[in-house]
C-alpha cells in the first residue's frame, strides 16, 4: 500500500522565504510542496529538494498569477498531465536535473502560455509526438543532456506545432542521424539557435553540407560550438570522433564544399525572395540590381511588378530579363544589422512552352532523322513476294511490273523476266565503260548480262539474268517527277 504524503503548511519563518509574491523553499529537504500557497503567488522556487512526483493535486486552488515554477535538482520521475491545470498562466517551468524518463502524451498541453521549458539533464528517452501540443507560445525548449535518440522533427516542421519556437537545445543526446532535408529549409532565425553538438552523429557528406551552409551564414549554433560538432565515421567502432568540418579532407570523406546558390526562374513567373535573417521582427530594406530601394509600407505595392510582403520578402511578378541580377536585403533592428544577397537568374523562355514554339534546333534534328528514315525505306523496304498463297502465284510477276514502274518515269514493256531482275541493288550497279555516254550517263539502249546469284534457293534455275532497262536505272537519279 502506497503512503500518500501530506503537505505541510507554508512556513514563511522557518521553512521558506516569502518576499511579496515570491516564495523560495530551496534546499529544505522537502518531499512535497507546502500547502496553503497564497493566490497572489507569482514565482515559486522549490529547487534542491527531495520531490519525486508532481501530481494533479499538488495545489488545491488555482494559482492564476503564477508565472514561474522552479523544480530543478529534485528526484522527480513522474509529472501528471493534469499537474498544470490550475496554473494556466505559467510562462517559465524548470524541471532540469531530475529523473524523468519519458514525456507522455499531452504532458504539457495545459501550458498554453508557457514560453520557456527547461528539461535538460534528465534521463528522457522517449518523447511522445503530442507531448508539446497546444503550446503555441513556447519560445525556448531545453532538452540537452538526455538520452533522446530521435530528432523530434515535428517540433520544427513548418512551424505548425510550435510557431514561436526560436531555441531548441538537443545537444549531448544519443541522436545518430538528422533529417537533413527538413533542417536545410528551416528559417535562419530558428536554425541559428538549433543546438545539436555533442550527439552520436554518423559522418556523411549530407551532414557536412548542412553544417557548412549554417557556418557560412554565421549561425550561432555552428559558430559558437564549432569544435564540438563531431561525428563518427560509418562502419567503424564509435571510439574516436572527428570534427564535421574535416569531412572535406581527402583523408576522410572528401566532401565537396557547398556554396550558396541563387534562384532560377522563367519569363513571366512570379517569384518571392526571402530575407532569411537570424532574428525575427526586423525591418527589411531591399535594393535591386538597378540600385532601386524598396521599403515596406504596410503591404503597399511599390510599382506594378515589385512589392514587399508582410514578412519582409520581396515579390516580383511577371519576371523579365531585366530583373536578373543580385538583390540585397538589409535587415535592421536594435540588436542586429545583417546583409543578405539573393542572386536571381532568368531563363529566356516561359515555363510553359506552346507546342508550336518548339526549339528550332530540335525540330531541325527531328526533320533530318525523319528524312533519312524515309530515304532508307524508299531504297530498301521493297515488298516481298508472297509465294505461300497459290492463288497469287501467277500474279507475282504482274505485281513486279507494277512495282518497277515506281522506279521508272517512262513506260516499260519488256518481258516480266527482265522486270523481275530489278532489285534493290540496281541503283548501285557500276555500268561498264562502253555504256556510258556524255557526262558519264548510261546509254539509253544499253544492256548488260549479269551472272546469277550463287546458292540462291529462291532462284535455282536462273544462272544468268539481265539488268533492267537502263532508262529505269537512270530515272532514279533524274529530275523527272516520280508518279505513283
Amino acid at each position: 500500500m502506497m503512503t500518500v504524503l501530506e503537505a505541510s503548511p507554508l512556513n514563511c519563518q522557518g521553512t521558506c522565504v516569502c518576499a511579496s509574491d515570491v516564495i523560495s523553499c530551496s534546499r529544505k529537504e522537502l518531499s512535497v510542496i507546502p500547502s496553503g500557497l497564497p493566490m497572489y503567488l507569482a514565482m515559486l522556487d522549490v529547487t534542491h529538494n527531495n520531490l519525486t512526483r508532481l501530481r494533479a493535486e499538488w495545489i488545491p486552488v488555482p494559482l492564476t498569477k503564477l508565472h514561474t515554477l522552479l523544480l530543478s535538482h529534485n528526484h522527480i520521475t513522474f509529472v501528471s498531465s493534469e499537474a498544470f491545470d490550475l496554473t494556466p498562466n505559467l510562462r517559465h517551468l524548470d524541471l532540469s536535473c531530475n529523473k524523468l524518463r519519458a514525456l507522455d502524451e499531452n504532458a504539457f498541453s495545459a501550458l498554453e502560455n508557457l514560453e520557456v521549458l527547461v528539461l535538460f539533464k534528465n534521463s528522457i528517452l522517449d518523447i511522445d509526438r503530442s507531448a508539446f501540443d497546444e503550446m503555441k507560445h513556447l519560445q525556448k525548449l531545453y532538452l540537452s543532456y538526455n538520452l533522446v535518440t530521435r530528432f523530434p522533427v515535428e517540433l520544427v516542421k513548418d512551424g505548425e506545432k510550435l510557431p514561436e519556437l526560436s531555441l531548441l537545445d538537443l545537444s549531448f543526446n544519443q541522436i545518430k542521424s538528422l533529417p537533413v532535408p527538413q533542417l536545410r529549409v528551416l528559417p535562419a532565425w530558428l536554425a541559428n539557435r538549433l543546438y545539436l553538438h555533442g550527439n552520436q552523429l554518423t559522418c556523411n557528406c549530407e551532414l557536412y553540407g548542412l553544417y557548412w551552409n549554417w557556418h557560412v551564414r554565421q549561425l550561432a549554433s555552428t559558430v559558437d560550438f564549432r569544435e564540438q560538432l563531431r561525428c563518427y565515421p560509418p562502419s567503424q567502432q564509435r571510439t574516436v570522433s572527428i570534427n564535421v568540418f574535416s569531412l572535406n579532407d581527402s583523408e576522410y570523406m572528401n566532401c565537396s564544399i557547398v556554396r550558396e546558390s541563387g534562384m532560377e526562374v522563367y519569363l513571366e513567373d512570379t517569384v518571392i525572395l526571402n530575407c532569411d535573417t537570424k532574428q525575427r521582427d526586423v525591418s527589411q530594406v531591399w535594393v535591386t540590381p538597378r540600385n532601386e530601394i524598396h521599403k515596406h509600407y504596410d503591404g503597399e505595392e511599390i510599382n506594378s511588378s515589385i512589392s514587399i510582403l508582410n514578412n519582409g520578402s520581396l515579390q516580383i511578378r511577371h519576371i523579365r530579363l531585366e530583373d536578373r541580377g543580385t538583390y540585397t536585403c538589409y535587415a535592421q533592428s536594435d540588436v542586429l544589422n545583417e546583409t543578405l544577397y539573393v542572386t536571381l537568374s532568368v531563363f529566356n523562355l516561359t515555363r510553359h512552352v506552346h507546342p508550336d514554339t518548339l526549339n528550332t534546333a530540335y525540330t531541325t534534328l527531328v526533320g533530318c532523322v525523319a528524312s533519312v528514315i524515309l530515304v532508307l525505306i524508299y531504297l530498301y523496304m521493297t515488298p516481298c513476294r508472297c509465294w505461300c498463297r497459290t492463288g497469287d502465284r501467277g500474279q507475282g510477276e504482274d505485281r513486279d511490273s507494277i512495282r518497277s514502274s515506281v522506279l521508272s518515269a517512262t513506260p516499260n514493256h519488256e518481258t516480266t523476266s527482265d522486270k523481275a531482275a530489278l532489285s534493290r541493288h540496281v541503283a548501285f550497279l557500276e555500268p561498264p565503260g562502253d555504256l556510258r555516254g556524255q557526262n558519264g550517263k548510261l546509254k539509253p539502249n544499253g544492256s548488260q548480262d549479269t551472272p546469277g546469284i550463287k546458292n540462291n534457293s529462291l532462284q535455282p534455275s536462273s544462272p544468268q539474268r539481265k539488268l533492267s532497262d537502263p532508262g529505269s536505272i537512270s530515272s532514279v537519279f533524274s529530275d523527272t517527277p516520280i508518279v505513283v
